[in-house]
């Protein structure tokens, strides 16, 4: 197939066209894209371990991630190689452990809860945008804290990131990204300019705060725990360093995707639906909540591939793959092997009570030394939502047959957004 033909097949319909090429060609297969290059797409767990479980010389993140530069920044713990990455990430994951993700949990429970009072009772209504409100509050809430003084500055980044979500994700945008790729939205001038505006207030903020007095140095959300974080040598992170991880941290669509799909799934299969409101109202133990996530979670991951540089050769699937190449542990084919999870494209939470997802056969946050830095924190936002909703409304679904896969910009979303009724 033409390179531009297996672009626009990769950008309109990604996950049919994987499912037809690992059907025609295995479990090992390369993509030639005119407009992102040679993939080398892998889905047997043995090779997704070797990439995960590879030496950082001869792996790298930086070239096969650099389309995300232009939205995250380029010196995103994202998008840095090893030493620098592992070094960043010292400084950056001791927020999602211990007390402070308790913290988290009681504040996110309280935005849901005000997100529900404004839902419209008996007419149907898309569930995806009000799950992109509640991620936003509650990583403005993690990043900025809660002090009231802040408000006004807060408005002003949630109100540059929604308009840059709005942007990226609009019909026509999308269209174009099919047919040019994704450097022709990092040249759109439309494109710097709403970008520039989350940048400049996230800046402005980090620059308030090191300036500013104990208290907004020495609190407990995200920038003043990062202005504290030091390198080895005792060097802090830059403001500029700074502001790429809090945008990065910022950019938070998957987890409101997965929790759509999870009211969705949920919604289209009842007697789930009321085993986990059970669970929720009669004070269990959470053993069914944690496995619908991870049921959502395989089914509908957050993002279809994981895409890595080889900077020396390897041997995958057979073939000695040289340096230079971008290997693709692809995460939703490897979550559909029927000989990994029977009935594969089934909704079975059940299959997480009776075995636990396999370290190299479940990746939905990646995995190895890069696997996604806040995943705990996106399982327990979703536990939280989840329970909150559920404890307090009944969600009816639209329409008889489940919502089919849309691309949005960053994530693959409910082709109707997740519609349901209250009441």
């Amino acid at each position: 197939m033409p390179g531009a033909a297996q672009a626009w097949e990769w950008t309109r319909n990604p996950l049919p066209f994987l499912e037809r090429c690992r059907a025609r060609y295995g479990d090992v297969f390369t993509l030639r894209m005119s407009h992102s290059g040679t993939w080398v797409v892998l889905s047997d767990p043995a090779d997704v371990k070797r990439v995960f479980t590879a030496e950082p010389a001869r792996m790298g993140a930086s070239q096969a991630n650099a389309v995300l530069g232009p939205l995250l920044g380029r010196r995103s713990v994202m998008l840095l190689d090893e030493p620098e990455h592992l070094a960043r990430r010292r400084i950056i994951l001791p927020p999602f452990h211990g007390q402070r993700m308790a913290s988290y949990a009681g504040m996110t429970a309280a935005v849901a809860q005000r997100e529900i009072e404004r839902w419209p009772a008996g007419q149907p209504f898309e569930l995806w945008p009000r799950m992109q409100s509640i991620t936003l509050d509650v990583i403005l809430n993690v990043v900025f804290g809660t002090d009231a003084e802040r408000e006004p500055r807060l408005r002003r980044v949630r109100d540059a990131l929604e308009r840059l979500t709005s942007w990226l994700n609009d019909p026509r945008r999308l269209a174009v990204l099919a047919v040019l790729g994704p450097r022709w939205i990092e040249r759109h001038r439309g494109f710097a300019r709403t970008r520039d505006a989350v940048a400049s207030a996230v800046l402005d903020e980090v620059r308030r705060r090191r300036a500013g007095d104990a208290l907004d140095r020495h609190g407990d959300d995200m920038i003043s725990l990062l202005l504290e974080g030091r390198y080895d040598d005792g060097a802090p992170l830059t403001d500029e360093d700074l502001a790429d991880e809090l945008i990065t941290l910022l950019s938070d669509g998957p987890t409101s995707t997965s929790l759509a799909w999870a009211f969705e799934r949920l919604l289209r299969h009842p007697e789930k639906l009321e085993r986990l409101r059970d669970e929720v109202t009669g004070g269990g133990d959470g053993t069914y909540m944690e496995a619908v996530i991870r049921e959502t979670l395989r089914l509908c991951p957050p993002v279809p591939v994981v895409v890595r540089r080889l900077l020396a050769p390897m041997e995958l699937g057979g073939h000695r793959v040289p340096a230079g190449t971008t290997v693709a542990p692809c995460v939703s084919l490897l979550h559909r092997r029927a000989d990994i999870y029977p009935d594969p494209d089934a909704f079975l939470p059940e299959r997480f009570l009776e075995k636990p997802p396999g370290t190299y056969t479940w990746i939905p946050f990646g995995g190895g030394v890069r696997r996604c830095l806040a995943a705990s924190f996106a399982v327990q936002e979703m536990q939280q939502v989840l329970a909150t909703v559920l404890g307090e409304v009944d969600l009816r679904a639209v329409g008889a047959g489940s919502e089919r896969v849309a691309r949005s910009s960053i994530a693959f979303v409910p082709d109707r957004r997740a519609l349901a009724v209250v009441g």
